[in-house]
């Protein structure tokens, strides 16, 4: 076992993520959005990929595996219409849960079959983060505790291009405040309120993820949560500078005056 990454965990607290990857579901061109993605949770101190490597269809992920570090391991396909892919990565991530001092696991496929695995990795207390397209079925989508579609990783790398003087923001698609998406974030809001109606915006979102693993601002066309509310007018936001400190917080309060129109629209 190398040592490094307890070490950096030991000193830095940041959790240990196994990653998972199933070569057969999976992109090869999201393979930089999604590690800089797994960044933002922990250090990925296991990176794995699954699938046939003498088959012809994977000979594109072969060069980006060296550049970064992760480790192919061979199934073959013994049998026409079976997946064994998926065997053989279930299989491991069970070893690596008994056997490794792991945090969480990244799951990199938007196969159902993977809706168990999950489940139970979280039975055992360790966060189970899924990557996969948003054709994903929903149950997988569901028993993660957080999911990222795979299709705004694709956006990171298109955005890491761009010079750094043009728009932070850049929707991939249309945004669609519906009233769904309203109840949700109202919901949250209201969990962490004061008795004023005001609430820290790192709260909601800590709330809007319990209550929708799914859930991610860049859906919408936004880059962060705070952006997102800043777009609706049934909310409005007030930055306040931090008690102990330099640093400036955002919180977040449904306007006076919604509350009527809001009970026609939500």
């Amino acid at each position: 076992m190398p040592l490094l990454p307890f070490s950096i965990q030991a000193e830095t607290g940041q959790a240990k993520l196994a990653v998972l990857i199933d070569a057969d579901n999976t992109q090869p061109a999201i393979i930089e959005g999604l590690l800089n993605e797994i960044a933002k949770y922990g250090v990925a101190s296991v990176k794995r990929i699954y699938g046939d490597w003498t088959s012809n269809h994977l000979r594109s992920w072969k060069e980006r595996l060296l550049a970064n570090a992760i480790q192919p391991i061979q199934q073959f396909s013994y049998t026409t219409g079976k997946n064994a892919t998926d065997s053989a990565m279930i299989i491991d991530a069970m070893d690596l849960l008994y056997s490794e001092k792991l945090d969480g696991f990244c799951i990199v496929s938007s196969d159902s079959d993977f809706t168990r695995l999950a489940a139970r990795i979280r039975e055992s207390g360790c966060t189970v983060y899924g990557f996969g397209a948003e054709k994903t079925p929903r149950a997988f989508v569901r028993v993660c505790d957080k999911f990222i579609f795979t299709e705004l990783l694709l956006d990171y790398q298109e955005e890491s291009e761009e010079d750094e003087d043009k728009p932070k923001v850049k929707p991939r698609k249309e945004s669609k405040i519906d009233r769904k998406l309203l109840k949700l974030l109202r919901d949250a809001v209201d969990d962490q309120a004061d008795e004023s109606g005001w609430a820290y915006l790192g709260g909601v979102g800590q709330k809007i993820n319990n209550r929708s693993s799914e859930f991610d601002p860049r859906n919408y066309g936004f880059k962060k949560l705070g952006d997102l509310f800043r777009a609706i007018p049934q909310f409005e936001t007030e930055e306040r500078t931090q008690e102990h400190g330099t640093g400036r917080q955002v919180y977040i309060r449904w306007k006076r005056g919604s509350n009527e129109r809001s009970k026609r629209t939500v």
